[in-house]
């Protein structure tokens, strides 16, 4: 079985669009952990009702309702001591299922090789033509931090090869449990936010373990959705940079000898978004 974690703050519908989206995956057993981090909107009483659904689809969900919000790595690191499943994945609450199989596919690609950790697949934008989101993220020798692929067209084939990456988001990903138990959870000095999921993987990293993309599951990405305006009081441009030098003084002696993009491949595309009220396309899945 597979834990599924997820943290929400508000933004119910994007919440619940992901929720019963993830009820449609098939060929493996898997539980829902959702810890909700203190939202004030409508999102409790949203995810009572899902648990009951889910429940009825024969899907356990555990919901944690914190009165606060106590950060993204201590509610991730909550759901996981609450994981009953020998691997546990990672999901924001703006993901959107495509694939149906995600789920199978990234628990086989965890087992092709002992000493991968960890398994990401490719993530789209959910509207018409459906470009890449991002495939990974890329870290330069200096220590500057970009997506891969943004805005290539889904079946660019530079994107369409099962790699070893250099680094990932905590969006979509699926871990073994075993390693996360020996390397640790979410560190939570990245408390509320950023950099949190790049400081784990890279401690998986240091232990000689591998971080591996998995282009042929494909799952749907509203960008920017968890964060942007979510956090209240929250200054999210002096989160970055201070959690961002704290990731640099970790790991510069990492990413300073890897074969990390130029700067001109992670340079931010500022492409079109739209929100979920916005998008009139049907959202297939697969």
């Amino acid at each position: 079985m597979i834990s599924i974690v997820i943290p929400t703050f508000n933004k119910s519908n994007y919440t619940i669009r992901c929720l019963y989206s993830l009820l449609n995956t098939t060929g493996i057993e898997y539980e829902l952990i959702i810890v909700d981090n203190g939202s004030t909107d409508d999102t409790n009483s949203l995810l009572l009702k899902f648990q009951k659904d889910s429940l009825d689809k024969g899907i356990k969900t555990t919901l944690v309702l914190n009165q606060e919000n106590i950060g993204a790595s201590s509610a991730r690191n909550q759901g996981i001591m609450l994981a009953k499943g020998s691997e546990a994945a990672f999901l924001d609450n703006d993901i959107v299922l495509r694939s149906r199989n995600w789920l199978e596919v990234l628990h086989k690609t965890l087992y092709l090789d002992e000493k991968t950790a960890l398994v990401t697949p490719k993530l789209l934008f959910p509207f018409s033509p459906f470009a890449i989101e991002h495939t990974e993220i890329g870290i330069t020798k200096s220590g500057a931090i970009g997506y891969i692929g943004r805005g290539a067209e889904k079946n660019d084939p530079r994107f369409n090869f099962r790699r070893q990456i250099q680094c990932s988001a905590s969006a979509c990903v699926v871990v073994k449990r075993s390693i996360l138990d020996e390397v640790g959870y979410f560190d939570e000095i990245f408390n509320p936010v950023q950099f949190e999921d790049n400081d784990l993987f890279y401690r998986m990293k240091s232990k000689g373990y591998h971080l591996i993309y998995e282009p042929s599951v494909e799952m749907y990405h509203f960008e920017n959705v968890t964060t942007d305006g979510s956090g209240g009081k929250i200054n999210f441009k002096y989160q970055t940079i201070k959690n961002g030098m704290e990731f640099k003084r970790r790991w510069h002696h990492m990413y300073e000898e890897e074969d990390g993009p130029e700067p001109e491949d992670i340079k931010w595309n500022d492409l079109p978004r739209k929100r979920l009220d916005e998008i009139t396309d049907n959202l297939e899945m697969i």
